[in-house]
């Protein structure tokens, strides 16, 4: 009973005190321009006079009531009420208390996720959202639906990189049995291959010779990088298709052979220190 009055009282103050800011409209704009602009003691001010606000914002999120303390939703529910007076920009046409609510909606949505928990409390009516033109739909499945569509989008761009990739290496006499059967065993000799091969892309007088006469410049190589030739002839096809992957745009396949400290185009130098990842087409 005793907990029943408190709220009732807490409920008549809230209708007899409204914030200043929900009475003159764009009152609550100007408090947070000034708070950006490093009032902290107003911040502490709009903070108190808003958390009935931030109660009924995260109590509408959970379809319950939420106490302010004793619930993590409310703390979380202050943290991104807080968050948002950073957050906000005036210029964006949005009212502050619209954009807090989305802030505030999406950390309990982040927290929900995070402690299965919480999800019996929380009906999935929780996580709808309502666009411009009044349509519902789920967040969480949009979201998970554009994250499948990016990874189908990766695989499809990778597979057609191969398939680019393939052809062009036909004209030199290599196939992707080539490279896998003669990658190098040895990390060390894997990462120099793989520098040198950047270093060829970045150096004219190297990649002209290769993509003209289809060939790789062991002479000039030799004189020019701290591995052996006989280290160089033999891994010639992965040097060669090293260097094409980073001369054409093959992104995805890049990230496989690209040393962490790239080698100096202007030197012709294949570093020793770079690490890289080892053929994986």
């Amino acid at each position: 009973m005793k907990r029943v009055i408190l709220l009732l009282i807490q409920k008549w103050l809230t209708k007899r005190r409204k914030p200043a800011a929900e009475a003159s409209g764009e009152a609550i704009e100007v408090e947070v321009a000034a708070i950006q602009a490093g009032d902290d003691a107003l911040r502490e001010d709009v903070l108190s006079r808003y958390q009935p606000y931030v109660a009924k914002t995260a109590a509408r999120f959970c379809k319950r009531y939420v106490d302010p303390e004793s619930d993590d939703e409310y703390s979380i529910a202050l943290s991104a009420f807080n968050e948002a007076i950073d957050a906000f920009d005036a210029k964006a046409g949005r009212s502050f208390l619209s954009f807090a609510e989305t802030v505030i909606r999406r950390r309990l949505t982040d927290f929900v996720r995070k402690e299965q928990r919480h999800a019996s409390h929380i009906p999935q009516s929780a996580f709808l959202t309502e666009d411009e033109e009044g349509e519902t739909f789920d967040r969480i499945d949009v979201d998970a639906s554009v994250d499948r569509f990016q990874l189908d989008r990766d695989n499809e761009e990778r597979k057609l990189e191969i398939e680019t990739l393939n052809r062009e290496l036909a004209d030199y006499g290599i196939s992707f049995a080539d490279l896998v059967e003669g990658s190098p065993k040895h990390e060390d000799t894997r990462r120099s291959l793989i520098s040198i091969g950047v270093a060829i892309s970045r150096d004219r007088s190297l990649f002209e010779p290769l993509t003209s006469k289809k060939t790789l410049p062991l002479k000039e190589l030799s004189e020019r990088v701290e591995v052996s030739r006989k280290t160089l002839e033999r891994g010639r096809k992965y040097i060669i298709a090293v260097a094409l992957i980073h001369l054409g745009h093959y992104p995805h396949l890049q990230s496989y052979v690209t040393p962490r400290t790239p080698a100096s185009a202007s030197a012709g130098v294949a570093g020793r220190s770079g690490e890289a990842r080892g053929w994986e087409a």
